[in-house]
């Protein structure tokens, strides 16, 4: 273990998660109609926080092949691109409540995480099966923002 790489990786996961900080759920996202199956409000911050360090585990696994396997470039661009749009989704979704947007944003952000996991797998299959947790809360993730997208119309701006 690299422990300046991991904790490298580990501050970029930050900026996702102080979006998460500053734009909790309010009175406005429980207003809105969600599914039965909405994870309670409290499963969030303590499976964001599981997540960013099995991604910065797998993120650091992968940048120490990067003297060893040519793919670690793609691999961490990858990783950029996920982590960008993850840090974008709460201040889109709560911050400005753009549930349509958000759900772009979360499908590209699907997307991403897949490409992203694929790619380490081929790499180091301990780092794909370390992004694999990550793939399966973003599908929750989405499905929950499609549902509550259906249903709760918003007016087009």
């Amino acid at each position: 273990m690299d422990f300046l790489v991991f904790s490298t990786y580990l501050m970029a996961c930050g900026a996702a998660a102080a979006t998460g900080a500053m734009f909790k759920p309010d009175a406005w996202y429980r207003s809105l109609a969600k599914p039965r199956w909405t994870p309670k409000d409290w499963m969030f911050p303590v499976a964001w926080s599981s997540l960013y360090l099995c991604m910065s585990w797998a993120a650091m696994r992968i940048a120490l092949e990067a003297g060893t396997d040519a793919r670690t470039g793609q691999a961490l661009a990858l990783w950029s691109v996920q982590i960008a749009l993850n840090t974008l989704w709460t201040p889109v979704f709560f911050g400005l409540r753009r549930i349509a947007a958000g759900l772009v944003i979360i499908a590209l952000l699907w997307l991403a995480v897949a490409a992203t996991t694929v790619a380490f797998w081929q790499i180091d299959p301990v780092a794909g099966w370390f992004m694999a947790p990550y793939l399966v809360w973003v599908t929750i993730a989405a499905a929950l923002n499609r549902s509550v997208y259906w249903r709760n119309p918003q007016p087009v701006v």
